[in-house]
């Protein structure tokens, strides 16, 4: 490991020691500090809440950008808990599980089980329950830094799940997984390559959606929950959540597979809606011009 890398690390668990509450504090005061700063990240949040809540007037929309920002901020700073101290610790914070039945139940079936995880609260919390419970391997797109990877192997410990990168060799690891029993996890609001894509309503409005996880469920009959980390107020720690898909899931159409896929995601971040990821560009199309320029 690069010694730049192993020096973040080693303030990962140095910043791990301080009380979840403190580093939720210190979360919120950097969404602010990004409002104030007028960060483009702040521009791109502001885009996506005005298309998802249309029916809010300038000064609604203000708080509500503020109330995200400062998620958004706990989100970046309570990573520090959730490696710097180690799996068993960080799972600790777990203080309830909505919905584990549903889990339980799709194991035993053996049909395999496909966890879809927005981009909603903790997700990296989300995977050390979900591999306390049983092996599991997760698609992911290298980061663009190489060392970073093996950052991220070691923050994520003995219970990090196998991952797959998103290419076609790992595409096949995942039907093999899920054809044997096994559990793979699928962010479902990651936006697809060009071409790789289906247009679906995303909070009122057309977003490439992905293929792939309505794909997986059909071809395989795998099991399909949907699944986040709630984050607690005043650092009180985490709530699980797990929920069955919506209903076409695996319609052959796929624009009604990807409209209930969307859906899904839709049903969970109403349950936690300043925690979702808003910053994320989902409304770029290849064929208009960006809602964010």
């Amino acid at each position: 490991m690069r010694f730049d890398i192993y020096l973040l690390y080693l303030l990962l668990r140095l910043f791990g020691l301080l009380p979840l509450r403190v580093l939720h504090n210190l979360g919120g005061l950097l969404g602010r500090l990004s409002l104030w700063r007028r960060a483009r990240v702040v521009g791109h949040t502001a885009v996506n809440l005005g298309i998802a809540r249309p029916e809010l007037d300038a000064a609604a929309q203000q708080v509500l950008l503020r109330e995200v920002m400062i998620e958004s901020g706990k989100s970046m700073t309570e990573i520090a808990k959730i490696w710097g101290g180690g799996a068993e610790r960080a799972l600790d914070l777990i203080r309830e599980v909505r919905g584990e039945a549903l889990f339980d139940a799709a194991l035993s079936a053996g049909k395999g089980v496909i966890v879809a995880a927005p981009h909603l609260g903790c997700w990296e919390l989300l995977n050390y329950w979900l591999c306390r419970k049983t092996p599991m391997a997760i698609l992911y797109r290298p980061p663009r830094i190489v060392a970073v990877e093996g950052l991220l192997r070691k923050a994520r410990g003995a219970l990090a799940p196998e991952q797959v990168r998103a290419e076609g060799a790992g595409v096949r690891t995942l039907y093999k997984r899920l054809a044997s029993g096994g559990t793979v996890g699928i962010l479902p609001d990651q936006k697809p390559r060009s071409g790789e894509g289906q247009l679906a309503p995303f909070f009122g409005r057309d977003a490439e959606t992905m293929v792939l996880l309505p794909r997986l469920a059909s071809r395989t009959g795998a099991t399909v929950l949907f699944a986040f980390a709630e984050r607690l107020p005043r650092g009180e720690g985490f709530r699980i959540h797990l929920l069955p898909a919506s209903d076409g899931l695996v319609d052959a159409d796929l624009q009604v597979a990807c409209t209930a896929l969307n859906r899904g995601v839709e049903a969970c971040v109403a349950q936690a809606f300043t925690q979702y990821q808003w910053h994320y560009k989902r409304y770029t199309r290849s064929d208009r011009p960006s809602p964010y320029e």
